[in-house]
């Protein structure tokens, strides 16, 4: 054992220089592919309304976080500032390790391809129709022809169980139903990460479940990662790998349905005792 104080010889020096240099090009063969979403410090306020302090999360490739908290606790502000719609006031957000919050509109408009939205209340443009909804990302950001293009919406509404109903407008569905045609438009463009508002607020038990299923079956099939945000426990506990509870600007506990529900945290037992 080396003493303290003991010179390093020169061949232990050789031989560290020589594994640093063996680890440098094994790195560098293999590098470490970024997470498909990485949130560090982030904070957000409006006024004096301090709405995230510091949050940290992580989501992986084929991985479903979601996102409980009571109302006004920063859940859906947490998606617009992912999907550039809100800026931080600091901290950093990687999207496959590019940074969101400092990026120009060219380089955020690209960065938003990789990436499906879900919002609240689907947010379908009541003057185009199932179809057009569906077929609008891939217009504005494709170059396929228009028979490719019938056949990618075609593929995607049947994707959601929603084929037979191409012509209708948003006027003519269910609350269910315009959630099934917002998901298939999230889609359109293959992304690669999911940010799901509120996918079965609203809906009755059963049309609730179908999302669930829906969403679980969407995740097996694409690999995605997906973050939810939601009140709906029971949801929760069906689609979630992992969840993280919000309260007063921080995330108060991050893991399992599980481990959530036998907390001795006080929070946390009141919450998923009485869903908020």
């Amino acid at each position: 054992m080396m003493q303290s104080g003991q010179a390093v010889t020169p061949l232990a020096t050789e031989n560290g220089d020589k594994h640093a240099v063996e680890n440098a090009a094994r790195n560098a063969a293999h590098p470490v592919a970024a997470p498909p979403v990485l949130l560090e410090g982030l904070h957000k306020s409006f006024g004096a309304q301090k709405v995230l302090n510091g949050i940290d999360l992580t989501v992986g490739n084929g991985e479903t976080l979601v996102v409980l908290g009571r109302s006004g606790t920063g859940k859906s502000v947490l998606l617009k500032l992912i999907i550039g719609l809100q800026k931080p006031d600091s901290g950093s957000i990687r999207i496959h390790g590019q940074e969101v919050s400092s990026s120009g509109v060219e380089a955020l408009n690209e960065i938003r391809k990789k990436m499906g939205f879900l919002f609240q209340h689907a947010a379908l443009y009541d003057s185009l129709t199932v179809e057009e909804n569906v077929a609008f990302p891939l217009r504005r950001n494709g170059n396929m022809s228009p028979s490719v293009r019938g056949d990618r919406v075609r593929g995607l509404l049947a994707g959601v169980g929603m084929q037979d109903h191409l012509k209708k407008m948003p006027s003519d569905l269910s609350g269910g139903m315009q959630k099934r045609v917002g998901l298939a438009r999230a889609l359109a463009l293959d992304p690669g990460i999911l940010l799901l508002d509120e996918p079965t607020a609203g809906l009755d038990p059963i049309t609730s479940r179908e999302i669930d299923d829906l969403i679980l079956r969407l995740q097996e099939e694409r690999d995605v990662a997906s973050i939810v945000v939601t009140h709906d426990l029971h949801s929760a506990e069906t689609i979630a790998d992992r969840i993280v509870l919000l309260h007063q600007g921080n995330a108060v506990i991050e893991g399992t349905f599980e481990e959530l529900d036998h907390s001795k945290d006080k929070f946390v037992a009141e919450f998923f005792r009485h869903d908020s």
